[in-house]
């Protein structure tokens, strides 16, 4: 470690501190980089649309791996997990910075459908993978467990929202002695990431299955014209000879918005044991709060004249959200320890699969009841985003609509609010529910209560026929 003192130098010798975290940085970069290329290069990962992020995370790993074997590391395990933590957080914000604008006539009532599906398949999820791993523990009390009681309710976590926020929980209850459990990140980190397996291969198995059945055809016509996509204001964008230039502002908001984010998880840290865990695992969380506080700022200085050009670019968030969760992927993927996950290898092969099947078969009956004209681009567009992120469901979802001719992705950018209210008391019944094996059970009931909820609402046509018997069900049909 360098000692600070009046002079010094970038040499090796200083390694730690000048060095080390850009050599990090820069495999990741790297190896996404070849991530992409072998996407490209191997026709098995192009076609199972293998994301590029998850290849080169995983080749990072066994790279890593080998120089194990030789009494060396390539990978700080550390650096990594706090990438992943971070670009979790950065990703959200500037997705919160977006103007959410719809490019179609959704119906409000869709909007309000689509959340309560994301609140059901969540609580499904949770109640499910909890289930699990809660008869296990309980059947095999009398032995030494394998098996923590709490583990399975990290499969919405991973599976719903990704490695952060897997990583985050992991840890929270790695270091939680009353929930027995050792998983120290990589438990989650695995989950997450056969999560994007399970997201890209069953989307590609999908589309095949309904194609040769003759119900699922590709919306060919226009492409996306992504100028007119993102543009969503009359207002004057900031033009290109500005002295600072437009990606500069747009990092700029979403450091302001992460830096608000950490004065709010600082204050709530600072007021009790609960609030302190609910403070710095929901860091995505309290990104998109000053995000959209920032966002409310903007509008009501548009509205005073105050501010008269549009600095915020959908566009650009996109491109910094992007590259936020392709290295969130990557760090998330090689921060996996192997030695950690042995004795956990059959907890997860299970929570996968039957984490899998149920979220397959609960989103396609949803998409059947509710999107019809549209339900092929519905299932797609959850699945990938209920498995993996939600660039694995608009990929999945944009190869039988290539041009989003269908409303899916407007309903799915709507209806953020409400799916955020839904899911809402799963994650704050996080660290209630690993303080103890009774709390764990409560959380159990909660969490199949509201998935009856919203499963009801969801289904309430069919099962309040007489009360709807003259209420149309709504019906996309493509504009000629």
């Amino acid at each position: 470690m360098m000692i600070l003192s009046a002079s010094w130098d970038f040499s090796l010798e200083n390694y730690d501190v000048v060095w080390a975290f850009l050599v990090q940085f820069g495999l990741l970069l790297l190896f996404l980089m070849i991530g992409n290329i072998l996407r490209r290069k191997v026709s098995v990962l192009r076609t199972a649309q293998v994301p590029s992020a998850l290849l080169g995370g995983l080749l990072l790993l066994f790279v890593n791996l080998f120089v194990k074997q030789f009494e060396g590391a390539l990978v700080d395990n550390q650096v990594m997990q706090v990438i992943t933590y971070h670009c979790l957080g950065i990703g959200f914000a500037a997705m919160s910075l977006k103007s959410e604008r719809s490019n179609h006539k959704t119906n409000p009532v869709q909007v309000m459908e689509f959340g309560a599906l994301q609140g059901g398949a969540y609580m499904l999820q949770a109640l499910v993978g909890l289930g699990i791993t809660l008869i296990a523990f309980i059947l095999t009390c009398e032995s030494n467990n394998v098996i923590s009681y709490i583990c399975g309710l990290i499969l919405p976590l991973a599976f719903g929202q990704g490695p952060g926020n897997a990583l985050n929980w992991d840890i929270n209850f790695t270091n939680t002695p009353a929930a027995q459990f050792a998983g120290n990140g990589s438990f989650g980190l695995s989950l997450a990431s056969i999560g994007f397996v399970v997201a890209s291969v069953l989307g590609v198995v999908y589309i095949n299955i309904y194609k040769k059945r003759g119900t699922l055809f590709v919306r060919h016509g226009y492409s996306v014209d992504e100028s007119a996509f993102y543009k969503y204001s009359n207002r004057q964008g900031i033009p290109d000879n500005e002295s600072v230039d437009k990606f500069t502002l747009q990092a700029g908001f979403v450091a302001l918005a992460y830096a608000i984010s950490f004065g709010f998880m600082s204050i709530l840290g600072s007021l009790s044991n609960f609030t302190n865990s609910i403070a710095w695992g929901f860091n995505f969380l309290w990104a998109s709060l000053a995000a959209m506080i920032i966002k409310s700022v903007v509008k009501q200085l548009h509205k005073t004249e105050l501010m008269t050009r549009e600095y915020i670019n959908n566009y650009q968030m996109d491109r910094i959200s992007g590259f936020a969760f392709d290295l969130m992927i990557v760090a998330g993927v090689t921060a996996i320890e192997i030695n950690d996950i042995k004795k956990y290898i059959i907890p997860i092969v299970i929570l996968s699969v039957v984490g899998a099947l149920i979220t397959s078969l609960y989103i396609r009956k949803v998409a059947k009841e509710c999107f019809k004209g549209f339900e092929h681009e519905f299932f797609l567009l959850s699945f990938g985003t209920m498995t993996g992120t939600a660039s694995n469901g608009m990929i999945m979802m944009k190869e039988i609509d290539p041009g989003l001719r269908t409303p899916a992705s407007s309903l799915y950018i709507l209806s953020n609010f409400p799916a955020m209210l839904m899911i809402a008391p799963l994650l704050f019944m996080l660290g209630f529910a690993s303080k103890s094996l009774a709390n764990a059970l409560i959380a159990f009931t909660v969490f199949f209560a509201l998935w009856v909820i919203y499963t009801i609402y969801l289904f309430r046509r069919r099962i309040f026929k007489k009360r709807y018997a003259s209420s149309p069900v709504v019906v996309w049909e493509e504009e000629v």
